[in-house]
C-alpha cells in the first residue's frame, strides 16, 4: 500500500483536523498506512460509538483535542509539529443541526476555515492545503446535470450557506495571501458527493439511520424518499484528496482549484432505492416515511460533475453505489460482531483491510495514484487551471 500515491506521503508530517469524525477518521488510518507521521486536531469523537474510538485509531498518530475555533491552539499545533500537508476536515456537518445552531454552524465551518487558512499563511513548513468543503456549496437549482466546480455558489439553509462562504474564503487567501505574495503553500478546496461507509454514527444521515435501525430491528425512519443524491463510499473521495494533495506537492499552483469528486453514477439515486437495497444486502428489515420538516427544507435533487478530476487528475471511483452500500454493510455486521465480542474482533484490522481490498480493486482499474510512477503529472496537457 506504501507504494500508492507514488509513497510521497511515507515519512511526511501531515495534520488532519477533524480526525475524529466520519471521513476523518477514515483518512488518519489511511495516512498511517502510507507511512506518514499523522497528526490530528480535533474535539473529541462526535458520536458514541465511534469509528476513532472503536478502530483505535488514535494509537498509530499524535491526537490532539482541540477546537477548530481556537486560533492560538491551532497556530500553536502548526509551530510545535511542523506539517508539510493539511487535510481540513473539521466542521458542524449536519444540515439539520444547522438550523437548530445557526451561529455555532457559521463559527465553525467559516471561521474555522480562516483560522486554518491564516495559521497556514504563517507556517514556513506546510507547502499544500486541502480544504475539505461540500457538495452543498453550490446555489440549488434543482437541476438535472451535476453541478461543475464553475458553478454558481449558494445555499439558504445555514449548512450550505456556510460551506459556501468558506469556499469564497478559500479564493480569497489562495489568490491574495498564497498565489500574490509567493507562498510555497498550493491551497485546494475539494467538494464530494453524499458520502457512505463503515463507522459513520452521525444523526440525521439516511446511511448510518438505516444501520442503526437494522441493527437494533427497528423500522427504518426516512423523511425524504424521492430525493436524489450523489452517494459515493468513503474512500473514494479520499483517494481524491490523497492524489490531490500528491499532485499539490509535485506541480504547486497547477492544481490550486476547487475540485469535485462523486459516484460513478451520473443520474443519481433516490433515497427510497438506497434504503430498499440496503434492507436487501443487510438481510431483512422495513422502512417507514417519518415525513419532511417544511421548517427544515432540504435540496430533492442534487447531482455532480467530476469531469475535472477525471481528465486533469486521472481519478474516477472505483465503487458502484451498490458497491458502497455493500462495503458499508458488510462494516456494521463487523462491528456487530465486534460489540459482541470486542476481545475476539479487531475493528482497526478489519477498517485497514477495507482500505486494502479498495486499493487492490482500485488497481485493477489502473487509476494513476495506485501506480509508483503515474506520469500523470507531466502527460497531461488537458489540463489548464
Amino acid at each position: 500500500m506504501r507504494g500508492a500515491f507514488e509513497g510521497i506521503f511515507e515519512g511526511m508530517t501531515v495534520l488532519v483536523t477533524g480526525h475524529t469524525g466520519f471521513k476523518g477518521a477514515w483518512l488518519s488510518l489511511w495516512l498511517q498506512e502510507l507511512g506518514a507521521k499523522t497528526v490530528g486536531y480535533s474535539l473529541p469523537p462526535p458520536t458514541n460509538p465511534s469509528h476513532f474510538a472503536a478502530a483505535r485509531i488514535a494509537d498509530g498518530m499524535v491526537d490532539i483535542c482541540g477546537d477548530i475555533r481556537d486560533y492560538a491552539a491551532l497556530q500553536h499545533t502548526l509551530q510545535t509539529y511542523k506539517p508539510e500537508v493539511i487535510f481540513h476536515l473539521a466542521a458542524q456537518p449536519i444540515v439539520l443541526d444547522s438550523f437548530e445552531n445557526p451561529k455555532e454552524t457559521f463559527d465553525i465551518n467559516v471561521g474555522g476555515t480562516v483560522n486554518l487558512l491564516e495559521a497556514a499563511r504563517h507556517s514556513h513548513s506546510v507547502k499544500a492545503v486541502v480544504m475539505i468543503t461540500s457538495d452543498k456549496c453550490y446555489e440549488n437549482k434543482e437541476w438535472l446535470w451535476g453541478y461543475r466546480e464553475n458553478d454558481t455558489l449558494g445555499g439558504y439553509d445555514p449548512y450550505s450557506a456556510s460551506k459556501s462562504m468558506a469556499e469564497q474564503a478559500i479564493v480569497s487567501y489562495r489568490k491574495s495571501l498564497f498565489e500574490k505574495n509567493g507562498h510555497q503553500a498550493a491551497v485546494a478546496s475539494v467538494r464530494a458527493g453524499n458520502v457512505i461507509g463503515g463507522g459513520d454514527f452521525s444523526p440525521h444521515r439516511i446511511v448510518p439511520d438505516c444501520m442503526k435501525a437494522l441493527m437494533t430491528q427497528q423500522p427504518i425512519k426516512v423523511r425524504n424518499p424521492k430525493s436524489v443524491r450523489p452517494w459515493l463510499n468513503v474512500l473514494d473521495p479520499l483517494s481524491g484528496y490523497l492524489w490531490l494533495a500528491a499532485c499539490l506537492l509535485k506541480e504547486k499552483q497547477k492544481f490550486a482549484d476547487a475540485w469535485n469528486f462523486g459516484p460513478l453514477e451520473q443520474r443519481g439515486i433516490d433515497v427510497q432505492t438506497l434504503v430498499e437495497k440496503a434492507i436487501e444486502l443487510w438481510g431483512e428489515g422495513s422502512w417507514i416515511h417519518s415525513g419532511q420538516n417544511p421548517a427544515k427544507p432540504e435540496m430533492g435533487l442534487l447531482r455532480l460533475n467530476w469531469d475535472k478530476a477525471s481528465h486533469c487528475l486521472g481519478w474516477h471511483p472505483t465503487y458502484t453505489w451498490n458497491e458502497a452500500l455493500q462495503e458499508t454493510v458488510d462494516w456494521f455486521k463487523a462491528f456487530q460482531d465486534y460489540q459482541r465480542s470486542p476481545s475476539t474482533f479487531d475493528l482497526r484490522e478489519i477498517s485497514t483491510r477495507h482500505i486494502f481490498e479498495y486499493t487492490n480493486q482500485a488497481e485493477l482499474s489502473n487509476v494513476p495514484w495506485t501506480c509508483s510512477d503515474s506520469k500523470i503529472l507531466t502527460s497531461n496537457p488537458t489540463c489548464y487551471l
